[in-house]
């Protein structure tokens, strides 16, 4: 595995220095879009809907539209002076018992590695979790974006689950909940004897993915059977584009604006001031 995120751990006044690995991964059968005719790829454009140019991605920016259909463009100095004093640490808020947290909070699991100098404080959290029975509630930023997190231990590695926002959590206001739905007594005894006679120890590595097997069986026998294509060689971009007037006229259009633009005074950041 390799590490995608690292800081430390803030527990309390002791601080574990710590790299962080994604514990989980999607085992799906991966595919590509292609023409249908020759197996090509089919490749996706960053194309300006204002001026039809393609866009390279180092000249792509966040916009946020506004109701009234305008757009504020947010570049990467309006992110560096936001407050975001989680960006490498952990930091434990409390410890509450593991039932209290929803499972529809939980978001996605890391798993936590102590550098060679924080090997001691991290088992001292570890088994104090495990002593406790409780888990830690912390704050983390990944990506740019403050989480909630959960510390639990998971045979014997600390296990960091971000979670969502109250606010991110749809209400389920169905209109089934306002109805009074009559249960008789014996059909409430005949559904609990139906579970119960169905119940037993979850155990994961009893399923397995039977839609995921059976699509790898069919692409199997089509590569026994040589259904396969060989997709040519892409062709290279260029030549004149297929309407040069119209191409020339937005050119033009572009720099007519640009020219008229009035130039902008760079702003001050903290940084900088």
């Amino acid at each position: 595995m390799r590490s995608i995120w690292k800081g430390a751990v803030s527990f309390g006044l002791v601080t574990i220095p710590i790299r962080l690995y994604t514990a989980t991964e999607q085992c799906n059968v991966a595919f590509h879009q292609v023409h249908r005719e020759d197996g090509g790829r089919v490749r996706f454009r960053r194309i300006c809907e204002v001026c039809g140019d393609d866009v390279p991605f180092a000249h792509v920016a966040k916009g946020y539209e506004l109701p009234t259909g305008e757009m504020v463009v947010l570049g990467e100095d309006d992110f560096d002076d936001l407050p975001l004093p989680t960006a490498h640490r952990i930091e434990v808020l409390q410890f509450s018992p593991a039932d209290q947290i929803d499972p529809i909070l939980l978001n996605k699991s890391y798993y936590l590695e102590p550098d060679p100098v924080g090997v001691k404080p991290y088992v001292l959290l570890r088994d104090a979790l495990e002593r406790s029975g409780r888990v830690a509630i912390a704050k983390v930023a990944l990506r740019q974006r403050e989480s909630l997190a959960a510390l639990r231990v998971r045979e014997g590695v600390v296990v960091l689950e971000t979670m969502l926002w109250p606010d991110e959590v749809r209400e389920a206001g169905f209109g089934f909940l306002e109805e009074s739905v009559e249960i008789r007594a014996q059909e409430s005894r005949m559904a609990v004897s139906l579970i119960e006679t169905m119940s037993g120890d979850f155990d994961p590595a009893a399923y397995h993915d039977a839609y995921r097997q059976a699509l790898q069986e069919v692409i199997e026998a089509k590569v026994a059977g040589h259904e396969v294509v060989r997709p040519a060689a892409p062709v290279a971009e260029g030549g004149p584009p297929a309407d040069l007037m119209d191409a020339l006229r937005a050119s033009v259009d572009a720099a007519k604006r640009d020219r008229k633009a009035p130039e902008r005074k760079p702003r001050k950041t903290r940084r900088s001031a």
